[in-house]
């Protein structure tokens, strides 16, 4: 990002851990002021501690993403505390996995929310602030689920829904100077990946090791890996590159 561009406030949703936080992490070492955004404004005060011991700017801000007076409220307190965002990263997700004739219209309907409905209500509140500076960035986390998973169909449509949103996006708020993508991750250490394994009754080194030996590259991700490719997609240099799902893996999908 150089001096011309309008602001330097990012949004990242779903930040108070794990690909969450490191995209915050790296964002707030890119030059940007940062908001945190997690279910409570203390579930991602520590994200903004280390942030601001490095010497970024951070705010946490409770937000429910799946719900339009929160995220309204939330960008208020941004706007009055930061200024007004360019760049949005809806991470924030849940997962209620289970077998098609055990899921639950709840279990279907969390998911929806807060993938969906969620990356819906966020995206069309920063896209004002992103089209009145005539610049913005958008990168929405899907998966690669999103081409199907046994026991996660509510968690594999939301996030092949996110694609389709993706590409949409991209097509309506390019003229306005705004690029939106979709990164989306293989396996990646993380809290979800762990309660996965103890779901399934697998240790979870054993667990990583099979996941490894399986990718191409013989390791799996982390979360830094998410967020090195966040960074190139919200950067001054990303700007022909928009409506594109980038999968990382660690080797092809599909």
């Amino acid at each position: 990002m150089n001096e011309s561009t309008p602001k330097r406030v990012a949004v990242i949703t779903g930040a108070a851990r794990g690909i969450g936080a490191a995209i915050a992490v790296r964002l707030a070492a890119d030059g940007f002021a940062v908001a945190v955004l997690d279910l409570t404004s203390a579930g991602g005060q520590s994200v903004v501690e280390q942030i601001t011991r490095l010497g970024g700017r951070a705010l946490a801000v409770g937000v429910d993403v799946a719900d339009e007076a929160s995220v309204e409220s939330g960008l208020r307190q941004i706007v009055d505390s930061l200024g007004e965002p360019t760049v949005l990263v809806n991470n924030a997700g849940v997962t209620r996995d289970n077998l098609l004739h055990k899921m639950s219209v709840d279990d279907w309907d969390a998911v929806m929310n807060v993938h969906l409905r969620g990356a819906f209500l966020m995206s069309r509140a920063v896209q004002a602030f992103q089209v009145k500076a005539g610049w913005g960035r958008i990168v929405n986390l899907s998966s690669r689920v999103a081409i199907g998973n046994k026991g996660q169909a509510n968690y594999s449509a939301a996030k092949a829904g996110i694609q389709g949103f993706t590409k949409t996006l991209a097509i309506e708020l390019g003229r306005f100077g705004v690029t939106v993508n979709a990164v989306a991750p293989g396996f990646i250490e993380s809290e979800m990946t762990i309660a996965a394994a103890a779901r399934m009754g697998i240790p979870y080194e054993e667990y990583k090791a099979s996941r490894a030996e399986a990718t191409p590259v013989r390791r799996v991700g982390t979360p830094d890996d998410i967020a090195n490719v966040v960074s190139f997609l919200v950067s001054e240099g990303s700007g022909y590159v928009s409506g594109q799902v980038l999968y990382v893996a660690g080797g092809p999908i599909g």
